[in-house]
């Protein structure tokens, strides 16, 4: 298995991993997520009284994320790079705007808004992500 595989198996992995631990250990994670969110108890989602470690939009990114890690695993090769600029921008564009109304004052979305806006960006940027992964010999070679 060419070092690039593995890589990227392991990065899918880790993904699917931080997903099931912010569901699992909510309490556990919460110092944690501090350094990643701002984890406002009114943009957070309780599980068993528990609050998340990070927000609502936060969490529909990381699960994106993980929901794209098969596919970016499974994807024959990744795109060429104006058209990933493309499809991250498309898939940014329901937080953009909810962000930004939300920002400005205009408008209040509830947590499944914001978790289900984030979801497209956390996908596509997992996404991209991981077949990148895939065409490089490992994460220094996409540094170079």
């Amino acid at each position: 298995m060419r070092a690039s595989r593995v890589w990227q198996a392991a990065l899918g992995l880790g993904i699917g991993l931080w997903v099931v631990l912010l569901v699992a250990a909510p309490g556990v994670l919460f110092p944690v997520g501090r350094f990643i969110c701002h984890q406002r108890p009114e943009r957070s989602f309780f599980i068993t009284g528990h609050q998340m470690a990070v927000c609502a939009r936060c969490t529909g990114l990381y699960v994106g994320a993980a929901l794209a890690a098969p596919f970016g695993l499974a994807a024959a090769a990744a795109l060429a790079g104006r058209r990933n600029r493309r499809v991250l921008l498309a898939a940014a564009l329901p937080t953009l705007i909810t962000w930004t109304l939300e920002f400005a004052g205009i408008a209040a979305f509830s947590n499944i808004v914001r978790f289900g806006c984030a979801l497209p960006l956390g996908f596509a940027a997992s996404w991209l992500v991981l077949t990148a992964v895939k065409e490089e010999d490992g994460p220094n070679a996409m540094m170079a």
